[in-house]
């Protein structure tokens, strides 16, 4: 661009240097109407802030009550609320420090940030804020930006927390008609009147006392934020078993329930949502046995938050039963293995136990065995059930004890398939299974003792064409050879008897068995 060679007169260059002092005096001349006004919002301000703090207060004091009553759910709220107030307190009399420094470069020692003398001091704030080296205007902007996260971050409402960072903001600022934006201490305290500093401060404070209570007031609301809302109160009886036999004790725990029939819990049994919204939980019982189920309860809040409450239990399932009995037939067989069938409702199996007078009494599984010791002695059965951790005894049977009954003899064979037979007598009996037959057997075999007996001897007995009898002993339980011969000498449809026999049953005793007849076929 071309120089202007424009020579200026000494008359028109003090003519221009006079209308810049001149503009630079009227820059500087604010209005004594503005400062008053600064002055009427800088105390109304004072007694906002005063008010403010008074209602913070309030809040504070509610939760030490509160904290009173119950210290275990309002004690960590109240120490964060304590937190709050201090860390509070600290920034605003830090502000209050800065207030008092900046009216005392004003006014001097004796300077009053509610009287201001120099309320138009355009130079005090920049000294006091700004100054090179010692920026406390930048140390404010760093503690105000610290409390204000933390403050934020107290916040479960994230509009309000947004709230608060926009209040307590200290973005650079740009400013019309400049290129670059300042930081935000130089916009606050650069080129301002004492008065408008000092009201900027308080306004500060006023935000600063703002978030306070906002923060105060959610963690008052955050107290009975988990409390669960019900409109309905019953009692219920929950008995540990319905079922209580005569020695036991009968317990139930009596108990008042609250429940919110508008927002039912959710129930989760073995890790699947009950399927009712009731809490009734149903399942078939479709064997016998203990049996155990765990979960948990999800309770919604008025938060939006939810915990959750497990729980464990167990029950029992018996089989169903109905014992009758004929007094006249409570009988035992010595030298067997009776079995007994032994319960107790409402009693698992293996919490029971039993004893047996005259002999033994075994379990196997949930099957019991009696074997008394001797005939003509009673043997008593007593049953012992596990019941509240004590042993109570819950019934005494008792059994008479008699011999077996007498068995029957036979002759066992092989039929024609193979599968072993027996012959009673009574009837026709082939000549080639009596010749292969080795002897006389004897059992119980009614399908209910099915006892074996050990044959000790017996007689056959034939008659000759003169019709006498002809006797023959033989070999212990097997036929002698001479039994067998007489057995080769018999023709179709003749017969014999077989007589004086004697066997043993496992009781020990020996009887005398009932004759038979046999029919040569």
């Amino acid at each position: 661009m071309a120089a202007n060679n424009t020579r200026l007169t000494p008359r028109q260059k003090m003519i221009n240097l006079m209308y810049i002092v001149l503009t630079a005096m009227l820059a500087l001349n604010v209005s004594s109407d503005v400062l008053d006004g600064f002055t009427q919002v800088h105390d109304g301000l004072q007694r906002s802030n005063g008010n403010v703090d008074s209602r913070n207060s309030a809040i504070y004091e509610r939760l030490d009550r509160l904290a009173e009553q119950n210290p275990e759910k309002v004690g960590p709220w109240l120490q964060r609320a304590g937190d709050v107030r201090r860390t509070t307190a600290a920034l605003v009399a830090h502000i209050d420090s800065l207030k008092h420094a900046i009216v005392r470069k004003a006014d001097g020692s004796d300077a009053d940030p509610d009287n201001i003398i120099n309320r138009d001091d355009l130079e005090a704030a920049a000294v006091v804020m700004l100054a090179p080296g010692n920026s406390r205007g930048e140390a404010l902007r760093r503690r105000v930006d610290s409390y204000r996260e933390y403050m934020a971050e107290m916040m479960s409402d994230s509009a309000k927390a947004e709230n608060i960072r926009a209040m307590l903001g200290t973005d650079p600022v740009r400013r019309a008609g400049t290129l670059a934006p300042q930081l935000w201490e130089e916009a606050k305290f650069d080129q301002q009147p004492v008065v408008a500093a000092v009201t900027l401060l308080s306004k500060l404070q006023n935000d600063v006392l703002y978030a306070e209570g906002e923060v105060l007031g959610q963690l008052l609301t955050q107290v009975d934020a988990g409390d669960v809302r019900v409109n309905e109160l019953n009692a219920f009886v929950l008995p540990q078993s319905r079922l209580v036999m005569r020695g036991g004790k009968y317990s139930a725990n009596i108990m008042l329930a609250a429940v919110d029939t508008t927002q039912r819990p959710m129930v989760v049994i073995n890790g699947k949502p009950l399927a009712n919204d009731r809490g009734v939980y149903e399942i078939a019982a479709g064997a016998t046995g203990k049996f155990s189920y765990e979960g948990y309860l999800e309770v919604p809040h008025g938060d939006g938050t939810s915990t959750r409450h497990p729980f464990v239990s167990e029950y029992t399932v018996i089989e169903p039963m109905a014992t009758v009995s004929a007094t006249m037939m409570n009988v035992l067989y010595a030298g067997i293995d009776n079995p007994v069938g032994i319960s107790v409702p409402g009693v698992a199996m293996n919490d029971i136990s039993a004893s047996m007078t005259n002999g033994t009494l075994t379990r196997n599984g949930d099957h019991w065995t009696a074997r008394p010791a001797s005939v003509g002695h009673d043997a008593v059965v007593t049953v012992t059930a596990n019941m509240d951790g004590r042993p109570v005894t819950v019934a005494t049977t008792t059994f008479r004890v008699r011999k077996l009954p007498d068995p029957t003899p036979y002759i066992a064979y092989r039929d024609a398939q193979g599968n072993i037979d027996s012959y009673k007598g009574g009837k026709g009996f082939p000549k080639t299974l009596l010749l292969q037959a080795p002897g006389l057997e004897a059992a119980i075999d009614d399908g209910l003792l099915d006892t074996k007996f050990r044959v000790i001897s017996f007689e056959t007995v034939f008659f000759d064409s003169m019709g006498n009898a002809i006797p023959e002993v033989s070999d212990g339980a097997s036929f002698s050879a001479r039994q067998k011969q007489s057995f080769q000498r018999l023709q179709r449809g003749k017969r014999f008897y077989i007589s004086r026999i004697k066997a043993v049953g496992p009781d020990g005793i020996t009887r005398d068995l009932s004759p038979m007849e046999v029919i040569v076929n």
